[in-house]
């Protein structure tokens, strides 16, 4: 009925399992990947026919999680999967970057590209498998793309690189990377790490890389046996002789336009020039044209550019390849806030605040790995006014979710345990200007607000993006790239990390692939520039503030029996939400008996901190108490030292010497100090003899008795005992049953 091609390998020391013709067979490409037992199926179709008046590559990668994958339904009121999660969308993404700049540059036919994850073992992440199955797919479909991608993830354990870790490896590891490449080279870097060297993150690309060719062959093979007809893209005429007209009349003012420092000043120019040149080429006999010169000028602004770096190694604003940008940094911009900070660099420049919380902030997740809680949230904003333009407001795309993963990535390392610091942090960078890497703005933004707000920073983070222009064996490596370098260049490639090492790095290539030199140039390029960074930061801010803003909640935390965690709680939670109505603190008790407090104000927090270990507490002999009379008895009173704990005076025990009877020292309700002077059977014995009052009541009859030697027993009432007792005994014996004749 069908036929069925499938390809089996070992990668990374685990079966790897890639087929097609069995299912999704009416897409152009589909791949079912096997690694371990986590499966993806990717999918693949591309429109044949251009659209009319297309002028960008209309590519979409989805990346989708089946709960049913690991056997769970999802929560909430909805049960099923709908809008993408932050994994979802970061993960869309990982595939989309290696995967663009594959395609011939004259295609833009629409194409789809769906992963879905079918099933999971909670041991081999699906992300990877994805990547694979996409490569796959793509390349049995026939698209039009110039090579096979491969790619892996590579972690850093006791100094051996491992291939595909498992999340118990990952968690061991002091890097996570993945990486994506084809024969040629690599095209894809993502990475976080536990400030390593350049050379062992160089170390790990090029090890990733090599791996990957297993995976790469596997497909080759199987498009040699499966795959369909590649799809043959027309060629465009190329208009040659119109292309050196236009630069023959307009290089020279492109070349001016170019030389003006300023971002709007220089598109305003561009546009300009632009415009003439349509006027002029594309005018009403050929309005056919208009696209023609919009490209072509586009080349023209790309040759200007690039061979102004290559040829004289000055760039458009006139630095050299390794200057930075002038950089300002400065703190506490905003006055309620609980830490702010303002770095600009050059024309980017990111306003970044920092908030503190307590573990009812932490985010929900809900993902294939189960309910998990996240403690650390970055998020970034990128609004249209940054850049000078009019633009949608909304909700966050994948551009602001990935920017803001990768500066998540280069904090991370450096924060402090819960442990030793249980607030939940939230940092929220707004890029208030943009030409250049405002991704790199905001982690030297976000180190520089976290240290503000009194957060423990082990070592302050700058990051630093690095760009390549290359023709042939010639390149020149650019630091501290502008907009418009990043656009017509050939690599974006950030890094960020301390003076002693790499947290984050990310790289993307947009030409088929760069050399493991071209690389190592730039991670060293990339240190020198996250140095002076990090001189500039240190003009703001050297290190964490001891003392948090007076805004800032204040947490203390302590354990507890877990037997009494009930008590802490009391029945349908009575208690506890006596103790916040009153106090005005958040109270958290987890399973093991850790009691997190949390307030504005120490004296919030202190008075909730006594409520608690007061109701957990139990008497210790020898130690004094200040109690309060709960009742009074003949043999003495009972005064509630602790809140769940009375102890027993006993008559004997108030004063030194002889008493009638406890009310002729003690009322109901006086506080008194006494001590315990032992427990029997659960039972607390307190005495206040020999223990001096503050209590001026207590005191003046005190003394009174002392003078006195003691006060007199006091007289039965009238009547026999009988009498006093209603008569129940004489009762109790009138009931009794007639004796038996």
């Amino acid at each position: 009925m069908f036929t069925v091609y499938k390809k089996e390998l070992t990668f990374g020391g685990k079966p790897l399992t890639i087929e097609t013709g069995r299912i999704a067979r009416q897409a152009d490409g589909s791949a079912l990947v096997t690694y371990g037992e986590t499966t993806v199926l990717a999918t693949v179709c591309f429109e044949k026919k251009q659209k009319e008046g297309q002028d960008f590559f209309p590519l979409t990668v989805t990346y989708q999680e089946k709960f049913y994958a690991t056997g769970k339904i999802p929560g909430g009121f909805l049960k099923r999967e709908s809008r993408p999660s932050e994994k979802e969308t970061l993960t869309s993404r990982l595939i989309d970057r290696p995967i663009r700049p594959l395609f011939d540059e004259e295609f833009k036919n629409e194409v789809q590209i769906i992963c879905q994850v079918m099933s999971y073992d909670n041991e081999n992440d699906a992300d990877m498998v994805a990547m694979i199955a996409a490569s796959a797919a793509l390349s049995i479909s026939g698209a039009p793309t110039a090579a096979t991608l491969g790619g892996c993830r590579i972690a850093y354990i006791d100094g051996k690189y491992v291939v595909n870790p498992t999340h118990e490896e990952l968690a061991q590891s002091d890097l996570d990377l993945t990486v994506a490449g084809t024969h040629e080279g690599v095209l894809m870097v993502e990475s976080q790490a536990q400030e390593l060297s350049e050379e062992i993150m160089l170390g790990a690309v090029v090890h990733g890389h090599k791996e990957s060719q297993k995976v790469i062959a596997a497909i080759d093979e199987l498009v040699e046996a499966a795959g369909k007809e590649r799809f043959v893209v027309e060629p465009k005429e190329k208009h040659e002789e119109l292309y050196a007209s236009l630069k023959a009349i307009y290089g020279e003012d492109v070349v001016k336009a170019y030389s003006l420092p300023k971002k709007l000043d220089r598109k305003a120019t561009l546009d300009e020039i632009k415009a003439k040149a349509t006027e002029k080429f594309a005018s009403e006999e050929n309005e056919e044209l208009v696209p023609v010169v919009a490209k072509l000028f586009k080349q023209l602004e790309a040759d200007v550019l690039r061979g102004a770096v290559l040829e004289t190694k000055t760039r458009i604003d006139g630095r050299s390849p390794t200057m930075i940008r002038p950089i300002v940094c400065e703190t506490d911009i905003l006055p309620r806030v609980h830490g702010s900070s303002l770095f600009t660099r050059g024309e980017t420049q990111g306003l970044i605040v920092a908030t503190l919380g307590n573990t009812k902030d932490e985010q929900m997740i809900d993902g294939l790995d189960g309910l998990e809680y996240d403690r650390f949230m970055l998020h970034y904003n990128f609004p249209p006014f940054s850049v000078g333009e009019c633009g949608r407001v909304g909700a966050p795309g994948r551009r602001e979710i990935g920017h803001g993963k990768l500066a998540r990535r280069a904090i991370e390392p450096m924060l402090p345990s819960k442990e030793d610091f249980p607030y939940t942090i939230r940092l929220v960078s707004e890029i208030t200007e943009s030409n250049g890497s405002s991704s790199m703005a905001s982690v030297c933004g976000s180190s520089m607000s976290l240290m503000a707000a009194g957060v423990p920073l082990e070592r302050p983070v700058s990051g630093i993006a690095m760009g390549l222009i290359k023709e042939g064996d010639d390149f020149v490596v650019l630091s501290d790239i502008l907009g418009d370098e990043d656009h017509l260049g050939d690599m974006d490639f950030k890094v960020a990390g301390t003076e002693k090492g790499i947290t984050a790095l990310q790289m993307d290539i947009k030409i088929t692939s760069i050399t493991p030199e071209i690389m190592k140039q730039a991670l060293g390029q990339a240190h020198e520039g996250r140095v002076h960074i990090l001189g500039k930061m240190a003009e703001a801010i050297t290190e964490s503030r001891t003392e948090m803003s007076e805004y800032a909640p204040s947490i203390e935390s302590f354990m507890i029996d877990k037997e009494k965690i009930r008590d802490v709680i009391g029945t349908g939670g009575k208690v506890i939400r006596e103790i916040q109505e009153t106090t005005g603190a958040e109270i958290s008790i987890e399973e093991d008996g850790k009691v997190i407090i949390s307030g504005v104000g120490k004296a919030v927090i202190d008075a909730a901190t006594k409520w608690v270990k007061g109701i957990v507490a139990e008497a210790e002999v020898g130690k004094q108490y200040t109690g309060e009379i709960v009742r009074i008895v003949d043999f003495g009173a009972f005064v509630r030292i602790l809140p769940n704990v009375e102890g027993l005076l006993h008559i004997s025990e108030i004063a030194p010497v002889r008493l009638g009877h406890a009310e002729d020292i003690l009322t109901e309700g006086q506080n008194i100090e006494v001590k315990c002077i032992g427990i029997e059977m659960g039972k607390v014995k307190i005495s206040m003899k020999e223990i001096e009052q503050t209590n001026e009541d207590v005191n003046a009859k005190l003394a009174t008795a002392i003078e006195n030697g003691g006060t007199p027993k006091r007289e039965r009432p009238e009547g026999d005992r009988n009498d006093r007792n209603g008569g129940r005994r004489d009762n109790r014996r009138d009931n009794r049953r007639p004796r038996r004749d």
